[in-house]
């Protein structure tokens, strides 16, 4: 079996909202209405960004527009550069259970170069045997494109690959090209859910 990991939300703690990336980076919190134009000018430009479409100090300018500059590109930059946390405690010891039971591994993220820089200094995703970016892609999730991309890399059946992600669209859209994908709740501690499932599976 192919056992593939999101990062963001399952193998590492991230930012889950403005104000949360803001307090983490040291940036003050302004009173700000988030309209659903903004909101989805925000999702535009995380997905172009996430998509390689533009690099980081673009990103940083655009935002900062769609906020009408109550955050300056600077500060846009750093809270972007603050946005990913720490590991989950005890992931590592989960990937090494996976390996040790001789079963693949690999991450689907979506990202951007700038987080992928840093995502890739954590053991347990230099742990992973398979590494696929969305940025490095050229898509993203939920579009069902990336999925089959990565079967066609993996060489995997759809049957043949257990997925977890903490976001409903993103499992939503891996069931629906026949993989076992289960959510993670980001809240909590996750490597207790990961090994829950991989023990409900027999995987390890």
């Amino acid at each position: 079996m192919l056992i593939c990991f999101d990062l963001g939300g399952v193998l590492v703690r991230i930012c889950r909202s403005w104000d949360e990336g803001c307090v983490a980076a040291g940036v003050p919190v302004r009173p700000f209405e988030a309209d659903e134009e903004h909101l989805n000018d925000r999702m535009r430009l995380v997905n172009r960004l996430q998509r390689g479409e533009i690099d980081g100090p673009a990103f940083s300018r655009a935002l900062s527009e769609t906020f009408r500059g109550i955050w300056t590109p600077e500060e846009v930059a750093r809270v972007d550069a603050a946005w990913l946390l720490e590991p989950y405690e005890g992931t590592l010891e989960v990937i090494d259970e996976i390996h040790a039971a001789g079963h693949e591994t690999a991450c689907l993220s979506n990202t951007s170069a700038d987080h992928w820089n840093v995502l890739t200094t954590h053991e347990s995703v230099r742990r992973l045997h398979r590494r696929f970016a969305s940025h490095l892609m050229g898509l993203v999730k939920p579009n069902q494109s990336i999925y089959a991309a990565f079967e066609d890399a993996t060489g995997r059946d759809p049957a043949e690959i257990v997925f977890f992600d903490d976001l409903s669209p993103n499992i939503d859209a891996a069931l629906e090209r026949g993989w076992d994908a289960v959510r993670i709740d980001h809240r909590g501690e996750t490597a207790s859910q990961l090994r829950a499932a991989l023990d409900e599976r027999e995987l390890i």
